[in-house]
């Protein structure tokens, strides 16, 4: 059984810099400790006065200041939902965004570790001021705040948060020169963070071809209803990972080859799809699939009446689930963007795999060999992703997602899943993080919308992409790693009767 990871206390002797302003003992912090020796008395004075706290103690951050991250991640995730960003670039936004507010923190507590280094063509990181005061939970969510705010559409829609943060740092009455210091380390470590995204191929993918549809090839991907949109971000695989050495690094298994002879092993694929029309299924099975459906934009048709509802993306389901747990497991504040970074970056490497395979394999959807097949009136109960089908998104980037916060957090982490009560959904309980993540690896299937195959290769395409991240990034000596102790999941989200199996 896996153990939580715990705030590593320096062992070294630690110079103590004691300050008489209570509100921030604890955040503001020079990067490198200085000798003060005033009179002996005095000191003990003090220490008998003041419960002193050296820099990157855990007990020593003020309560709320992982609040302040928690809701400027919310605020910027709120944007995405407005905006419509689908799941692999709302991925690479979570990505840059939890880098730089852990890379303006970690230097309060050495015992964390920059990437600097560590993540694909990081390098030269801004570093503070030796012998300057900083307060880091500002600079923190400065660099967080201009790295959000440069990648929204909508940016006005993130004023709010920028004005809750404001006033929260406003209440905690730092000297002028300090608060202004600290934002401008935070705005030079997002800003340099921003530098390093734009040269991650993003940009140059917005003109490269899209997606092309010959009917001729049978089984093929094609839009499908209702909306019949062209396949979503086809170029994907072609951006820099951030921890993977390419993205067919974990390449799956290739599917089955399409076959309508119903002894072959593709037809007993569609036939798995086939009791999950959307018309019959009932309880729990299509609770979980409307719970796990996290889709961006889905469109309804009623007659010549059409709308569109939106929700956040699976990617964002998942930061919530580390919301969550940090919040639950009293995370501090550098320890929460150490937890949201390592998230997203298992969720956008994920994407870039996943994607990857997507586009090369490019398999048809079941509801268009269905409809066209077998029977025509039948539809799923969720509505089909625009992009090809194999493998299950969710399944890779859950599984990859659920490695890390289970290193984080241990095995037996146990946590109620609020994130999307917002939409109408119920709360649902899970023992574990991989627990949740077989949850969302079978709702798929639930929801009508991929064959078992692209479920069970997604869970293990994903573990494999969870645990290079474990083994590849240190943020703190200790990181266990899952991949000597564990084999890889095989057939672990689908068995015989397609049901849930509920076990790591």
């Amino acid at each position: 059984m896996q153990r939580s990871i715990r705030p590593i206390v320096r062992k070294e002797p630690v110079t103590l810099v004691i300050r008489l302003n209570e509100h921030y003992p604890s955040a503001m912090c020079t990067p490198d400790v200085r000798a003060w020796a005033p009179p002996l008395a005095l000191v003990l004075c003090l220490l008998l006065a003041l419960p002193l706290t050296a820099c990157g103690d855990e007990a020593a951050a003020p309560d709320g200041e992982a609040e302040w991250l928690h809701t400027a991640m919310k605020g910027m995730t709120d944007v995405m939902v407005h905006d419509i960003r689908n799941p692999p670039q709302a991925s690479r936004v979570y990505a840059y965004a939890s880098i730089a507010a852990y890379e303006a923190m970690q230097p309060m507590d050495t015992t964390f570790r920059s990437m600097n280094g560590q993540l694909n063509g990081l390098a030269d990181l801004p570093a503070p001021e030796a012998d300057k005061e900083y307060y880091y939970p500002l600079a923190s969510l400065q660099a967080f705040l201009t790295v959000a705010d440069a990648m929204m559409y909508s940016r006005d829609r993130l004023q709010p948060t920028r004005e809750y943060i404001d006033e929260k740092i406003a209440a905690q009455r730092v000297p002028r020169a300090v608060r202004e210091r600290s934002k401008a380390f935070g705005t030079a470590v997002g800003e340099h963070v921003l530098a390093w995204a734009n040269e991650d191929f993003f940009r140059e993918t917005r003109g490269m071809q899209s997606f092309t549809v010959r009917e001729e090839e049978p089984g093929r991907w094609m839009p499908t209803p209702p909306a019949y949109m062209d396949g979503i971000e086809p170029n994907w695989m072609h951006l820099r990972p951030f921890t993977l050495a390419s993205a067919d690094q974990f390449r799956p298994e290739p599917p089955v080859p399409f076959s309508l002879e119903e002894d072959s092993a593709f037809y007993q694929e569609l036939a798995a799809v086939l009791p999950y029309d959307g018309h019959t299924v009932e309880g729990e099975k299509r609770e979980i699939a409307s719970f796990w459906d996290c889709n961006p934009y889905t469109l309804h048709v009623h007659g010549h009446a059409k709308f569109a509802t939106k929700q956040m993306t699976p990617g964002a389901h998942w930061m919530g689930i580390a919301a969550t747990a940090a919040r639950q497991d009293g995370r501090s504040l550098l320890e929460t963007a150490e937890t949201y970074m390592l998230t997203a970056l298992a969720l956008a490497d994920g994407f870039i795999s996943n994607w990857d395979e997507k586009y090369r394999s490019s398999l048809i959807r079941p509801e268009t060999v269905i409809n066209q097949h077998i029977d025509e009136g039948w539809i799923p109960l969720l509505q089909t992703p625009p992009f090809p089908e194999y493998t299950s998104g969710h399944s890779v980037i859950s599984r990859a997602a659920s490695e890390v916060l289970t290193a984080l957090y241990g095995d037996n982490f146990a946590y109620q899943d609020t994130v999307v009560v917002e939409y109408g959904l119920p709360v649902r309980s899970f023992d574990s993080f991989f627990d949740a993540s077989n949850e969302a690896a079978i709702s798929r299937l639930y929801g009508g919308i991929h064959y078992p195959m692209a479920i069970d290769e997604g869970v293990r395409q994903g573990a494999q992409v969870g645990r290079h991240l474990i083994e590849r990034v240190e943020t703190r000596p200790g990181m266990p790693s899952l991949a000597t102790d564990r084999p890889l999941p095989s057939d672990l989200a689908v068995v015989q009767d397609h049901d849930a199996v509920r076990r790591p």
